[in-house]
């Protein structure tokens, strides 16, 4: 196959089909005021696999062989422009309205759980922004409201004993695995003030980080099926995660022995753990 040197142009049949398709797959509809970004998006496909025929790439599509393909070129659909605190204005009903009339009706009901979902998450900034939001909020709930039985140091970032939970979901999963890794560039953070860059990030380099904010990760079992290259990435990605002095428990034919040094093992009556090396402050 070669690389075709002009775009194809589809007839409005193939174009119906391509609709169809993508409909089916994942819900987009792409109506007559959005068939030239489609036929772009396709153009972009089809020079990446060195296809001249859209008749072939879409067997390619439809086939067994194609799903990865196919995943390929829906994330191409997505547009994932995203940003910290992006639209402030209905970011400020949600925190100083919307929010707070929620948990006063919680507080009321004896309901301490908070599930939000960010649907169409991409990068994950709209996911943790409503995280230090939340966190915010209930804070300023717990000055307000005391609970003198729930005293802790150093103070947690969701008081107790609220627990709050924000799934977020994206088609792209090139993007979701981006919000995972939770590292952005200082053009990313624009949009992020001092006191939010200082209570929530850690500055890793040039970049910034999602605080830590896990105490235990259980991975039993696990990493006895990786070879030590993976075991290594597995083992760091976990001390990223980790907040610090946190523990992590593996199996007890697992060892971090030659994988890190920055885990110190806890041993106790048989049993054993890891702990990170790095100390709260």
């Amino acid at each position: 196959m070669s690389t075709p040197a002009l775009a194809i142009q589809l007839s409005d049949a193939e174009m119906r089909l391509l609709q169809a398709l993508v409909y089916q797959e994942c819900g987009m509809y792409f109506d007559a005021r959005r068939t030239h970004f489609l036929q772009d998006r396709l153009q972009r496909r089809l020079r990446e696999c060195r296809m001249d025929s859209f008749y072939n790439y879409y067997r390619l599509l439809i086939s067994a062989e194609g799903k990865q393909e196919l995943a390929q070129l829906l994330e191409n659909l997505t547009v994932n422009e995203t940003s910290f605190f992006r639209n402030k204005a209905q970011l400020d009903l949600f925190h100083k309205s919307i929010l707070d009339d929620i948990i006063r009706e919680k507080q009321a009901a004896g309901d301490h759980y908070l599930r939000i979902w960010s649907a169409g998450c991409s990068t994950g900034q709209e996911p943790y922004t409503v995280a230090m939001l939340v966190a915010d909020a209930l804070a300023y709930h717990q000055l307000r409201m005391p609970n003198p039985g729930a005293t802790m140091w150093p103070k947690p970032l969701i008081p107790p004993p609220w627990k709050v939970e924000i799934p977020a979901s994206d088609i792209n999963y090139t993007v979701l695995r981006a919000g995972q890794e939770a590292i952005y560039n200082e053009h990313q953070m624009a949009s992020v003030d001092y006191s939010y860059r200082l209570r929530y990030f850690d500055k890793v380099g040039e970049r910034y980080a999602i605080k830590k904010t896990i105490d235990i990760i259980f991975c039993r079992n696990v990493m006895m099926y990786f070879d030590e290259a993976e075991q290594k990435r597995l083992v760091e990605k976990f001390h990223r995660c980790l907040r610090p002095g946190g523990y992590l428990l593996v199996g007890h034919a697992e060892s971090l022995l030659g994988l890190t040094n920055k885990f110190t093992m806890v041993y106790r009556d048989s049993g054993t753990a890891y702990r990170s090396n790095e100390v709260p402050q």
